[in-house]
């Protein structure tokens, strides 16, 4: 999906549930990481994260534009559009908007990593959540010389 394909699908969304145009520009935005998408306060376009859309694909990115566009309309309008106002957990209820998107498994994967170590000396192993300099450090029992097993 390119940008151009993003900008007339938000526009679609904004006609379909809110009734209202959506006159701003909407992006993929590759830098997102833990998020699925933003609304900009200070120019009112919206950023997508495109790995939700590759991942889950357009049933998620409707979800995420949805929710964009609950803030949108809400801060044109001057009503409460921060996720803790009544008017954007009414407005999000209406056009069945996600509070939260599903977590991307690519950030799963790389957030719980496992380093393991063993020792070439007594075959102590070692799990470690951060990488071990094995020129450094050495093994706490024997202090033998550690080497990484691939996981």
């Amino acid at each position: 999906m390119t940008n151009e394909e993003l900008q007339l699908l938000v526009e679609q969304i904004s006609e379909q549930y809110f009734n209202k145009p959506f006159r701003h520009t909407a992006v993929f935005n590759g830098r997102l990481r833990t998020t699925g998408g933003r609304y900009l306060l200070a120019s009112h376009n919206i950023e997508i994260n495109r790995k939700y859309f590759e991942e889950h694909g357009l049933s998620e990115l409707e979800g995420i534009i949805k929710h964009e566009l609950c803030h949108y309309h809400l801060h044109i309008e001057g009503r409460g559009y921060q996720h803790r106002d009544q008017d954007f957990k009414k407005l999000m209820k209406r056009v069945g908007a996600p509070r939260h998107c599903t977590p991307l498994q690519i950030e799963k994967r790389t957030r719980g990593m496992i380093y393991k170590y063993q020792c070439q000396d007594c075959s102590q192993t070692y799990e470690r959540k951060r990488r071990v300099n094995t020129d450094r450090f050495v093994c706490g029992k024997c202090k033998g010389k550690l080497i990484k097993i691939e996981v």
